[in-house]
């Protein structure tokens, strides 16, 4: 089993497991040390600020009511398991791609750990200017974001041939 996931993408799942070991580190840090609402400031367009995000991105459906907390725990589960399977279906030559999935998969999974253990998701990276705050993100965000960007750099590197079979 182990010489089989060396030949697949899954030979990038320590990549996942490093992106989830960040994300809950920096969140028991926040946890631990910060108030909700609590901002530090680190520059002047950046704090460190502890919100509660009860939503998904951006805080959608934070509001609806906590059924939205196990909708997007079963796509979270849906997600990771179809991103563990295109992990192992991707072949050894593949890099960029693997990487993306596995930072995608760590961020996914950081985040559907607070769901399932605070209810919520902890955020904490506040960026701004002047008095306009983009929405209160995390380390599992950026790592899903990362992965993302990698996704979109292979498709562009490596897309699939068209057939003009017509």
């Amino acid at each position: 089993m182990l010489n089989a996931a060396r030949q697949t993408g899954l030979r990038w799942l320590w990549l996942a497991v490093v992106a989830f070991g960040l994300d809950q580190f920096t969140k028991q840090l926040v946890l631990k040390n910060m108030a909700l609402y609590d901002s530090i400031q680190i520059v002047p367009f950046f704090n460190f600020t502890y919100v509660q995000n009860h939503g998904a991105a951006f805080s959608f459906l934070s509001d609806a009511g906590g059924w939205q907390r196990w909708l997007f725990t079963g796509i979270a589960l849906f997600v990771s398991a179809l991103i563990l399977w295109w992990l192992k279906q991707t072949k050894r030559d593949q890099v960029l791609l693997p990487i993306a999935f596995s930072l995608i998969l760590g961020g996914a999974l950081g985040n559907l750990f607070d769901r399932l253990v605070y209810g919520y998701v902890v955020d904490f990276l506040d960026v701004y200017y002047q008095t306009w705050h983009w929405p209160a993100f995390n380390i599992a965000d950026c790592s899903i974001f990362l992965g993302a960007v990698g996704l979109l750099v292979d498709a562009f590197r490596n897309p699939d041939p068209i057939k003009e079979d017509l």
